[in-house]
């Protein structure tokens, strides 16, 4: 499996595709479609991921709309549990508390998650924003530190960091 990240929007957000052969999952498709659309390279796209549903992770999923017919994962129609679609597996992870409909993609075979804006390296997302809420964010932690230590976070802006750093170095993890 392979993770290619697309840097859209004015905002920088990370929009990645995770691909194998033929297909490809797409999470948090955030703008610039035709970037996006360069880094499928031709795959077919099985399903979209959406980590929450604030503008900059959303701008260009309306041209996966137009263009394909896919399924759209995202808080409403998820629930917690393993889902299985072509060749991907993940689990859906409800991690509220940057936004309240925040959804955290762990893709178990590579022991990576997409966070979203929940986790940055060395802080989190802004809880300050409407459905912002410090102490759901300090629940989604706590959940988040359940999972092996050394898994890759892939945040939805910024570098990617793992658990285990976040543990040494975040204060929020503290």
């Amino acid at each position: 499996m392979k993770i290619g990240r697309v840097i859209t929007g004015y905002l920088e957000e990370n929009c990645y595709v995770i691909s194998d052969e033929k297909t490809c999952l797409v999470i948090d498709p955030g703008d610039d479609y035709d970037k996006i659309e360069k880094e499928i390279a031709g795959k077919k796209v099985l399903a979209v991921l959406i980590t929450h549903l604030h503008h900059d992770h959303i701008g260009a999923l309306r041209h996966f709309l137009k263009k394909r017919s896919i399924k759209i994962f995202k808080k409403g129609n998820l629930e917690e549990k393993e889902y299985t679609i072509g060749n991907f597996t993940f689990t859906a992870i409800f991690t509220p508390g940057h936004s309240e409909d925040s959804v955290t993609y762990y893709f178990k075979d590579i022991n990576t998650m997409f966070v979203g804006d929940f986790v940055f390296e060395g802080t989190v997302g802004r809880c300050d924003l409407p459905g912002g809420n410090e102490e759901k964010m300090k629940q989604s932690i706590e959940k988040l530190k359940t999972y092996p230590k050394d898994t890759r976070l892939l945040p939805g802006h910024y570098e990617e960091t793992t658990i285990k750093d976040e543990i040494a170095n975040n204060i929020y993890f503290k």
